[in-house]
């Protein structure tokens, strides 16, 4: 559904962006005030607040600039101090979006910016209950739980907004309405194990109908689609090596191929993943750079994309006098699969072998507020050879309590 306009559409989205930020305020104020009984250390709430002005300079479809916004409200409970059930936690993550979609003027198959949705709406993104065991050495999650908040993320590539940057596209892509991650997500069953300090091994059954509180229909407790399974094992230190694989329990539809009947042929839709990170300065140095590099690979049968790889470096503290100052550079490439390639052909069109994408960003904190002016330039948006190289400008201004 595109962006809703109009004079009447406005005033309601300023009302009940108005209203879900006095909810805010008035939730952070009672926070405060709890915090300060001595259990009230066992609830921690905060808000945040992103809008960003994105639009294409040059090439993509149309130029124009658009208001695209996030507002989230956290809160987490530690169960022991408050209730005394030892090891456990829980969590509730509440979203509203609105605003326009700017990757319709820049036509990319992966996105520009990672906070815009195609639907309006204020939804429960997250709520799920953690408990550790084994001395803390292992924990167990069961909720709505988003899969890009520990798989397939690295923390050094989090201050782009390409949404490539968070999770690959050759997964993002996946199931009957994507995996469950933003904007919505899914029930899951969650399992952590870290047998020494620097090694980890994570595991997730995730319902593959992704669906929230706040979504047509809801959460889907039926699992009629079956589930999606992941698994990642990884080492940190000074950087991070970790390894990752994807399967959905249920076979998916193919994206070409037609049984005799006439109905497209089932396949397995499966994947894996390599994560890398490297720490490029000491800890001690005034500076902090860190560089980031991902492979990401997929069936092919079941989705447009094939394979995609990302890279790139961050820089914190770029200025010494300016202790929130970051600098990113990023590029990431998306390969489209041999058999969308030959269902654009069927269709009479012609799709390229892959997009690709170089994304420049900056950020620093000025007072309350913090602003980040980004660039990103976009080769063969979409695949389509008719569309021009797209270069973005936007400038997401954020805040938070």
């Amino acid at each position: 559904m595109r962006a809703t306009t109009g004079h009447h559409a406005k005033g309601k989205t300023c009302r009940t962006l108005a209203g879900l930020l006095a909810a805010a305020s008035a939730l952070a104020v009672s926070g405060a005030a709890f915090a300060r009984d001595d259990k009230a250390a066992a609830l921690d709430l905060s808000v945040n607040y992103t809008a960003d002005v994105a639009g294409v300079v040059s090439g993509g479809v149309a130029k124009r600039g658009r208001f695209l916004d996030n507002l989230d409200i956290a809160a987490d409970l530690d169960l022991d101090k408050a209730l005394g059930w030892r090891g456990a936690t829980a969590h509730a993550l509440l979203l509203n979006n609105s605003g326009g979609m700017p990757n319709d003027d820049a036509g990319t198959a992966q996105g520009i910016d990672n906070i815009e949705v195609s639907r309006h709406r204020t939804r429960l993104f997250e709520a799920w209950i953690q408990q550790s065991f084994a001395n803390d050495k292992a924990s167990a999650l069961v909720g709505l739980y988003d899969l890009n908040s520990e798989f397939y993320a690295d923390d050094s590539a989090g201050l782009l907004i390409a949404p490539a940057f968070g999770i690959g596209s050759e997964l993002a892509a996946t199931g009957p309405n994507g995996p469950s991650i933003f904007p919505s997500t899914a029930l899951a069953v969650r399992l952590k194990w870290t047998p020494a300090e620097d090694v980890y091994v994570q595991a997730a059954a995730l319902n593959a109908d992704a669906g929230v509180l706040g979504d047509p229909g809801g959460v889907d407790t039926s699992f009629n689609h079956g589930a999606l399974l992941i698994a990642e094992a990884g080492w940190t230190g000074a950087g991070k090596v970790a390894v990752g694989a994807w399967r959905y329990t249920k076979k998916q539809d193919d994206i070409r191929d037609l049984t005799p009947a006439g109905d497209p042929a089932q396949r397995n839709a499966v994947g894996a993943y390599l994560l890398l990170e490297h720490r490029l300065t000491g800890e001690d140095a005034a500076r902090q750079a860190t560089a980031f590099a991902r492979l990401g690979v997929s069936d092919g049968d079941t989705t447009d994309f094939s394979s995609g790889w990302q890279a790139g470096v961050l820089v914190e503290k770029v200025f010494a006098s300016r202790p929130d100052s970051a600098f990113s550079f990023g590029v990431n490439q998306a390969y489209f699969s041999k058999k969308a390639r030959a269902a654009a052909i069927d269709a009479g069109g012609r799709l390229k072998r892959a997009e690709s994408a170089i994304e420049v960003t900056y950020s620093d904190r000025i007072g309350p507020v913090t602003l980040q002016p980004d660039l990103q330039y976009v080769i063969d948006p979409g695949g389509d050879a008719g569309i021009g190289h797209a270069l973005v400008a936007a400038l997401r201004v954020s805040f938070g309590f």
